[in-house]
């Protein structure tokens, strides 16, 4: 029987901006939401989740993975202003949006797609909203007062990051949370230095 371990593929933060979203969690931590947080160092930029995978089939994930990225160079990302899903009327996901280089990354997560549907995953049909997770709504909620720390927070944006590599994530449920694993990390191409 194949073993099967739980995947996602996404792109990995840089400290400096997980600090910066740390400040925000906090921020919002201060109103007592009934939010179940993301830990910090588990927030992630997805691009496709991948689910219950047989490990036999990790190598052509990545053999996947590095021809989406193939010629790809490396681009720059930022997080700007906070956002729920599905709406502000039955918020149930908090996030970061995220913004700059996004028709490359459109297109990146468009080619992970079309490649992980040609090795037999599901098409995700809601169209990619890029975020990073803060938060997921665990019961009844304040929903005036979320609304009113988010407005609070309007305004935050992190300094630009540099998104170097695509990775795939394995993702282990444990009784005192879930735990990201780092199973491989494709390298995206660095640009041609100018000459003066």
């Amino acid at each position: 029987m194949t073993q099967e371990i739980r995947t996602f593929i996404a792109v990995e933060l840089p400290e400096h901006v997980l600090v910066e979203i740390r400040k925000v969690q906090a921020a919002l931590k201060r109103h007592n939401l009934n939010i179940r947080w993301v830990l910090t160092e588990n927030i992630h930029l997805t691009l496709k989740f991948l689910g219950d995978v047989a490990q036999s089939e990790i190598g052509r994930i990545l053999e996947t993975i590095e021809k989406a990225t193939d010629n790809l160079k490396r681009f720059s990302l930022y997080g700007k202003g906070i956002g729920v899903f599905p709406g502000p009327h039955r918020p149930q996901v908090i996030w970061v949006g995220v913004k700059g280089e996004i028709d490359v990354l459109e297109g990146l997560q468009a080619r992970l797609e079309n490649g992980m549907e040609s090795l037999g995953f599901a098409r995700e049909h809601r169209p990619f909203t890029p975020h990073l997770t803060l938060g997921r709504v665990k019961g009844r909620l304040n929903r005036a007062l979320l609304l009113k720390a988010m407005e609070e927070l309007n305004d935050f944006q992190t300094k630009p990051f540099s998104v170097d590599s695509v990775v795939l994530f394995r993702s282990v449920l444990k009784p005192d949370g879930v735990v990201y694993t780092k199973l491989s990390e494709v390298l995206l191409e660095q640009h041609e230095q100018q000459q003066a």
